[in-house]
């Protein structure tokens, strides 16, 4: 029986790479693609793929969001993570919002065939230049060196919200993508600066790429 895969990405010649390679593979079979990780949450909820290939970073909803998710929707699909990134954020992000697996896209298809297989048989896995990362974020968040004092961590929605607003979406625009009001995306804003200790969107924009919810 094949594995069904979802590919989620914001470049179309890395989709249609993936697809091809992918469709090599006897035991494989691409189900869909996704350009950003709203269309990500739609797809693996009408298509139920048993994998989800998801890029990092893509505009509209980042793929941490995005994994975050489809997990909260069914624990039963597996994410495995492929970016351009091994900064430690980016890793313990998309391990904490429920992905399976982490790798580089300078790896070779090799091993993202081998990473498939591994999670498809419930089990993680990641790069071999990932675990040094992950073992120095442990080390650097049991000496207490990761969050300022009085910074509060960001909900799921106000991540989505921070990103919208440092992709430079008007507060109507977000209003109409999360489908609510404007006077909540305009609380959400308020909030999250509090939390934040920010006092304008042009901070709100640097931390938001900073913490890689947007690539901009």
């Amino acid at each position: 029986m094949s594995t069904r895969i979802l590919i989620a990405d914001d470049h179309r010649i890395m989709r249609e790479g993936l697809r091809a390679l992918l469709g090599k593979q006897d035991t494989f079979l691409v189900v869909g693609e996704a350009e950003d990780g709203r269309k990500a949450v739609e797809l693996a909820a009408r298509l139920r793929p048993d994998i989800v290939i998801m890029d990092i970073t893509m505009p509209g909803l980042n793929g941490i969001e995005a994994t975050r998710q489809i997990v909260a929707a069914d624990s039963r699909v597996k994410i495995i993570a492929l970016s351009i990134h091994s900064d430690h954020r980016f890793v313990r992000q998309a391990f904490e919002a429920g992905a399976t697996g982490y790798l580089l896209k300078e790896g070779a298809f090799e091993e993202l065939a081998r990473a498939i297989h591994t999670v498809a048989g419930g089990k993680a896995f990641v790069s071999p230049g990932i675990a040094g990362v992950l073992i120095d974020d442990l080390v650097r968040r049991t000496a207490g060196k990761e969050t300022p004092v009085g910074v509060r961590p960001l909900s799921s929605r106000e991540k989505e919200v921070l990103q919208l607003l440092a992709e430079g979406k008007s507060t109507k625009t977000i209003a109409a993508i999360l489908q609510v009001g404007a006077k909540t995306v305009e609380t959400h804003r308020r909030q999250i600066m509090l939390k934040l200790q920010l006092d304008s969107v042009a901070e709100l924009t640097k931390y938001a790429i900073r913490e890689g919810l947007t690539s901009l």
